[in-house]
């Protein structure tokens, strides 16, 4: 079996993220534009076309070159590629080969969910071995043969390395003082605003006030969701729905989240940790599964119900953290 990549889930991240970007871009600028055709004379060129040359741009440059900077270009390529092409899914699972199908939306949602918990199992689950690290250790010394290393470079080679044995240390260690020293790249001017943010959700997530608003929203809003469903079906709105499989089922996610929120909120009191364990468990299945069908329903427009459900998870996550270090 091949050795394990140590950055196999940064690569991977950067692969769900582009491919998410590409998807948002795309649906934005055709929409702009009013879906331009390009080409002529009976001709489309379809943006599949250009996704696939992305792809294989990207693979390229994983193929050709060595070292973390070529795989880390390769899965952005890649994700831009793969984003253009499963944007245009509704053409490929429908006989008019219809781009604005219903479920496309949901589709598109689903394979990128599917992707983020793929991402998050190996990120998880990659605890190399002393022979995986020591491969990986070289790898990140062949990358630098040309361009240089820098110190934290150099410092997380051995860090690599260490425990591999004696001999083989050492044998890095010669290796690594063959290679061309470098000075770290200056900080971008974005960097410093990007740390601000950082420290900004950081605090944000702390705030008590946040985490009972967050509370209050996770127990009303699935039950909100339930009454809107059963209020429509009552007076006969329910009857223009095109999608009532996608209606149900975002119902029964609702209902589970329901369920879950409110067993959490009684055992606030209780067991604190516990509670937050089940808000977190409430929000995961409205992510990988409600939203899913909220986009069949909802179209693009689900973007913003997505963004407030990662905020939610922020937030969660970081109390849930906190009370599990405090117990």
């Amino acid at each position: 079996m091949p050795p394990r990549a140590e950055a196999a889930a940064a690569y991977l991240q950067a692969f769900v993220l582009s491919g998410v970007a590409s998807v948002l871009l795309t649906r934005a600028y055709l929409q702009a534009t009013n879906y331009p055709q390009l080409g002529g004379g009976g001709l489309h060129i379809a943006h599949v076309l250009w996704g696939g040359l992305l792809m294989a741009a990207g693979l390229a440059a994983a193929l050709v070159f060595l070292g973390g900077a070529a795989r880390m270009t390769g899965a952005i390529l890649g994700g831009l590629g793969f984003g253009l092409f499963i944007d245009e899914v509704g053409k490929f699972v429908t006989v008019e080969t219809d781009y604005f199908y219903a479920p496309a939306a949901g589709i598109i949602y689903g394979v990128f969910a599917l992707l983020v918990v793929i991402t998050q199992a190996v990120r998880g689950r990659t605890r190399l071995i002393p022979a995986e690290r020591t491969a990986n250790a070289l790898d990140a010394v062949a990358g630098g043969s040309i361009g240089g290393l820098t110190e934290r470079r150099r410092s997380e080679v051995l860090r690599l390395a260490r425990g591999s044995g004696a001999q083989t240390e050492a044998g890095v260690a010669r290796l690594l003082d063959a290679v061309p020293r470098r000075e770290p790249p200056p900080r971008r001017f974005w960097q410093p605003w990007l740390d601000r943010a950082r420290r900004f959700v950081t605090g944000l997530t702390a705030q008590r006030w946040l985490v009972s608003l967050v509370v209050i929203y996770l127990v009303a809003e699935p039950a909100l969701t339930l009454i809107g469903v059963l209020l429509d079906g009552v007076t006969g709105e329910l009857d223009q729905e095109r999608e009532w499989g996608a209606v149900l089922a975002v119902s029964a996610s609702a209902l589970v989240t329901a369920v879950l929120s409110v067993t959490a909120a009684f055992r606030l009191r209780r067991d604190r940790v516990d509670a937050f364990r089940l808000f977190k468990l409430a929000i995961l299945v409205d992510l990988l599964f409600g939203q899913i069908f909220n986009f069949t329903v909802n179209q693009f427009g689900a973007v913003t119900a997505l963004g407030v459900d990662l905020l939610l998870l922020a937030v969660v996550t970081a109390e849930h953290r906190r009370l599990s270090r405090v117990a």
